[in-house]
């Protein structure tokens, strides 16, 4: 039979049915509500993933020498199964609405009247496409190396060594020529925006704020985040209003990316500039990790400096000012090496001083600024003096502790909220407030996972192409739409598109997170005097009204 399969313009029958399947699986619901062009683009792919499974098991059909059908009968069946797949797919689009808004309105978001299906199906041919060019250009190269390896090697080597060349080829223009460009422009464009002064955040004139009259660190070198940081939160006036209690004004340090030129010597910037406005006398010390482009959370540093009525210093130390996937695809070890400094010269300190004449020291981080927190030290280091606790929002799925925690909970409870030992330690919640639903009081040492069931930065597996994740079985997350289901490939895409588009819904949900949380995660945390759940509760509200209220 002559190997027209092999003609640039000819399609394998039974990668077209698969592709169709996982194209149309694709349209079901997954954390992140889509909007039609990315739903296009994941489509695509799902497309390109089936069509590459159906050509494999062509392939292994063929070299098994196993018997085919005849032509006419093929041909048939093929047009057939082809058909049924389009009706599905068909159907699925015409559904994909309905799925959106069963998710949406998990998220109290607006419904959508149409899922867009035309630009979805454009978008995913043209994805797909685009990705059967690149694979039939890595075949094609890789045929022109064998024929000519197979001058000096025999076939099978000759085929072997083609494709390792072709795919050393492949990765080298991907990852040192494409990706450096990218790297670079990136570069440009954050570090502009890095050095972006705004008119709307101005010097502080307050000496014990960074950047004001007498600070080690200058206000042109602190970076965009690092200057929003110090300029905004609530002053000693706005916490008393808000709270109804004495308030003293919280103590905020920020070293920027440019202040100093090692980790090293940030570290230290930072920890002389806490010495100056005297952090160290007040009763609590956070040291919080920042993502990737310096961001610290405001929602939690506002909760933090609420719940303890001011009476708090917190510190942070910029390493990067790219957006978090980048600065872990640009240099990981960058972000660890500067967490770990930070934590080293604060810790020190702290550690040096009588232990009746401490602060109460707690570390925070939201997504990598948890992974680099966490990171940030070991038992061994700490356990002579262990520090009081720490909240984690939002963990990359990669956080050690996560991991070992989530792995060791308790049976029954769900992975993506569980129990661990006896929640004297490490206590999990999410929207609806669980740390106080334990089985014994906390003891000295506390940490707190706070985590959204449909954050993808947080629950995104990779072992998700061939099997169910853990916080998939039931009961699913109250904001994870009941009509999720695991599908081999298919989910696996869907979770890594969720994990780009994280920060998209509204705040309470995927990776964004909320004040009212925070408090509840910080008040459990610190267990602050002349607070009960009705005191806080109306905290929320106030400052809820007052957000609403531009204030």
């Amino acid at each position: 039979m002559p190997r027209t399969d092999l003609s640039p313009f000819s399609l394998c029958g039974i990668g077209l049915v698969l592709g169709t399947l996982l194209f149309a699986a694709s349209l079901t619901p997954s954390l992140v509500p889509r909007e039609p062009w990315i739903q296009g683009v994941l489509g695509g792919f799902c497309l390109a993933a089936g069509y590459g499974l159906g050509v494999l098991l062509r392939r292994l059909w063929r070299a098994m020498g196993l018997p085919a059908l005849p032509e006419r009968v093929r041909r048939v069946a093929l047009l057939l199964t082809l058909a049924l797949c389009l009706i599905a797919a068909a159907l699925a689009l015409w559904w994909a609405a309905g799925w959106q808004n069963r998710l949406r309105a998990r998220m109290e978001m607006v419904p959508i009247d149409s899922a867009g299906p035309l630009s979805i199906l454009a978008l995913a041919l043209l994805t797909f496409a685009v990705l059967l060019a690149l694979a039939r250009l890595f075949g094609w190269i890789r045929r022109w190396f064998s024929a000519r390896l197979g001058r000096y090697l025999s076939r099978p080597a000759a085929a072997l060594v083609g494709i390792v060349v072709t795919a050393t080829l492949f990765w080298n223009i991907g990852n040192g020529v494409l990706a450096d460009r990218a790297m670079r422009a990136a570069d440009r464009i954050y570090s502009g925006l890095d050095a972006l002064i705004e008119d709307d955040v101005a010097q502080p004139s307050n000496r014990l704020k960074t950047g004001g009259p007498g600070s080690l660190v200058d206000w042109q070198q602190l970076g965009r985040q690092g200057r929003r940081m110090i300029a905004a939160g609530p002053g000693a006036t706005r916490i008393a209003e808000m709270t109804g209690l004495p308030a003293q004004e919280p103590l905020r340090v920020y070293v920027g990316l440019n202040s100093a030129d090692t980790p090293q010597a940030r570290a230290e910037l930072a920890l002389q500039e806490l010495l100056r406005i005297g952090a160290f006398e007040r009763s609590n010390l956070v040291i919080a990790t920042p993502t990737g482009t310096g961001w610290v959370d405001p929602e939690s540093q506002s909760a933090l400096e609420y719940v303890l009525q001011g009476d708090v210093a917190t510190v942070s130390v910029q390493y990067s000012y790219l957006l978090s996937w980048l600065a872990l695809l640009a240099d990981p070890q960058y972000g660890v090496d500067t967490a770990r400094a930070v934590f080293a010269a604060v810790y020190g300190h702290w550690r040096s001083l009588p232990p009746d004449a401490r602060p109460r020291l707690y570390l925070q981080g939201l997504s990598l600024g948890a992974l680099n927190g966490d990171q940030s030290h070991d038992l061994y280091q700490v356990i002579g003096a262990p520090y009081q606790g720490a909240l984690w929002s939002g963990p990359p799925f990669s956080t050690p502790t996560w991991r070992a925690v989530t792995a060791a909970r308790q049976p029954g409870s769900p992975a993506w909220l569980p129990r661990f030992g006896d929640d004297s330690v490490v206590r999990f919640t999410a929207q609806d407030n669980r740390l106080d639903d334990a089985a014994q009081p906390w003891g000295p040492f506390r940490i707190v996972f706070l985590q959204y069931a449909s954050d993808a930065v947080t629950f995104f597996d990779p072992r998700a192409l061939w099997r169910r994740p853990a916080w998939m079985q039931a009961p699913l997350g109250p904001d994870v739409s009941p009509d999720m289901t695991w599908i081999p490939v298919v989910t696996f895409l869907q979770l890594a598109f969720d994990l780009m588009l994280a920060t998209e819904p509204p705040k309470g949900y995927g990776h964004v997170y909320a004040f009212d949380h925070y408090a509840d995660a910080w008040a459990s945390l610190t267990s602050p005097s002349g607070w009960t759940p009705e005191r806080l509760a109306a905290l929320k509200q106030r400052v809820a009204q007052a957000a609403r209220a531009g204030q």
